[in-house]
């Protein structure tokens, strides 16, 4: 699946993924909305395709999902574990790339094993550091290429990747 990211002249942006088959779905982020999601929806990427995670955000819409049942409230019902994961990675992530926090290893697996019991799901393997490192690296190259792409253009990924 060929995810593309357009970067507008408002500093929002624009979402699509689109599938082997031709098909797509796609969303736009006008304004500071999109300046956000642009890099959620990379550090999804890194998250995803680092821990090799084929029913998160990305591998939903890569099976046929739309990007709008992706919210577990949809035609298609809750999420599975993995796309829970990666979403509650990814905000912690989020929360990192906004200065609120540093977090090792082993304080998101805390995090993780506090919001899977509460919530009275499985609690996910723990992340590695090695894994986070990878996760980082790649969140700072996607984040540099976002940064340099002038507006208007878009950047373009495979998923899963490599």
């Amino acid at each position: 699946m060929e995810i593309a990211i357009k970067k507008h002249a408002d500093g929002g942006s624009s979402l699509t993924c689109t599938r082997a088959d031709g098909s797509s779905s796609w969303q736009n982020n006008p304004g500071q909305r999109g300046f956000f999601f642009a890099l959620h929806d990379l550090t999804h990427y890194a998250v995803e395709t680092t821990l090799g995670l084929d029913q998160g955000f990305y591998g939903l819409i890569a099976s046929g999902w739309d990007i709008a049942d992706t919210t577990g409230k949809g035609s298609r019902g809750g999420l599975p574990e993995q796309a829970v994961r990666a979403e509650h990675l990814v905000g912690l992530m989020d929360q990192e790339r906004a200065g609120a926090v540093v977090w090792t290893a082993e304080q998101l697996n805390e995090q993780a094993g506090i919001y899977f019991e509460k919530a009275g799901r499985p609690v996910p393997p723990p992340l590695e550091d090695a894994a986070l490192d990878r996760i980082r690296e790649r969140m700072r190259d996607l984040f540099g290429q976002w940064t340099r792409l002038p507006a208007g253009e878009t950047l373009r990924v495979a998923f899963p990747g490599d």
